[in-house]
């Protein structure tokens, strides 16, 4: 079979053939800011395709969306990224802080809400890995342990606590300190 390099033939449509039926188009006087415009026309579609927007206008989203990335990326440059301090990043417990037991290297922080106690130990100068240990153990139940060689902070650890009194111990190279039945 040979091929042939000629343009296709136009196919006929059948008689039987339906053109579906649409919205009518405006006509060429009709623009977008025309009032006597048919309803459909939109003011930011150009006339005559349905759909083609006009060449070099920005939709009203990209518009804003583009805003807000230049507003952000201001705020950063200005104000710098927000980071938080390193005293409040390794206290990632909830609730107030019930008791703050110090250790020869850092301390233990114990935090309380209506229904969860939260605990961890942190090193007063973030530095070499060291060991330390944090421990949570509600009255009646088994206790929540985080423990190995940190930079920074051991925990947070969080356990049930609600109407129940809590236990935590704390432990950073070789120096501990427990609280004993607290927050009950």
């Amino acid at each position: 079979m040979a091929l042939s390099c000629r343009e296709p033939e136009p196919v006929e449509r059948p008689t039987g053939w339906a053109v579906p039926a649409g919205p009518a188009r405006p006509a060429a006087s009709a623009g977008a800011g025309d009032p006597a415009a048919p309803p459909g026309v939109f003011p930011h579609r150009a006339p005559g395709r349905p759909g083609a927007a006009r060449r070099g206008a920005l939709g009203p989203r990209l518009l804003a969306r583009l805003l807000v990335i230049l507003l952000a990326m201001t705020g950063l440059t200005v104000l710098g990224p927000v980071v938080p301090s390193a005293d409040a990043s390794p206290s990632a417990c909830p609730g107030r802080p019930k008791k703050v037991l110090r250790l020869a290297a850092g301390e233990l922080r114990v935090h309380g809400g209506p229904q969860h106690a939260c605990a961890v130990t942190v090193a007063a100068r973030p530095g070499p890995r060291r060991f330390m240990l944090v421990s949570l153990q509600p009255r009646g139940g088994r206790a929540a342990v985080d423990q190995g060689y940190f930079t920074r902070s051991a925990g947070p650890v969080r356990v049930y606590a609600k109407n129940r009194c809590v236990r935590a111990v704390g432990k950073i190279s070789g120096s501990t300190v427990s609280t004993g039945w607290i927050l009950c």
